[in-house]
């Protein structure tokens, strides 16, 4: 469940809240019973594995042909 996080207009009051993607968003401060509003900020994310980079389906450069080796 994702956690949002929220300030009050009036207090100032900072707080997260548990909630669903599917429940309204809250709109009542339970400090001073104020209006909140919600507070977004960036998100880290970490992509690991293959197939992430550019360099990972880049085409390989081809091996230059070795000459034989004359006896």
């Amino acid at each position: 469940m994702p956690t949002y996080q929220y300030q009050c207009s009036a207090c100032e009051h900072a707080f997260e809240a548990f909630q669903s993607f599917s429940d309204d968003p809250l709109t009542v401060c339970p400090e001073c019973k104020g209006e909140v509003r919600k507070v977004y900020s960036a998100v880290g994310v970490v992509f690991k594995g293959s197939g992430f980079y550019k360099t990972d389906s880049a085409a390989k450069p081809a091996k230059p042909a070795t000459p034989a080796k004359s006896e």
